[in-house]
């Protein structure tokens, strides 16, 4: 049941962060918080029923979660360098716009 509450916890933490934070790294990690409750849900509900479907699961969303991680830093990196922004607002409002000189 102790990982059942910090799965938990760590899905408010995600989800506080989530609604609150502005910055696109601060979104990452929120977003990271909240995969990775997920993913500790799929083990201890996998180790409850004794079965190990939920263990590959586990597994596949790891390497899901890795993969989009690295997709979403290059993505928030490249938008500093050639936007100079670090907002998830400011960037949505560039939409349609040339890059600054």
């Amino acid at each position: 049941m102790e990982s059942i509450a910090l799965s938990l916890t760590l899905l408010m933490i995600g989800m506080y962060g989530l609604v609150t934070k502005r910055s696109l790294l601060k979104t990452l990690i929120s977003i990271e918080l909240i995969a990775a409750a997920a993913s500790m849900n799929f083990a201890t509900f996998s180790s409850v029923a004794g079965d190990r479907l939920g263990q590959a699961f586990f597994v596949l969303a790891l390497s899901v979660d890795t993969s989009m991680t690295a997709i979403v830093i290059a993505i928030v990196l490249l938008s500093y360098r050639e936007l100079k922004v670090s907002d998830a607002w400011e960037l949505h409002k560039l939409r349609g716009r040339s890059k600054p000189k």
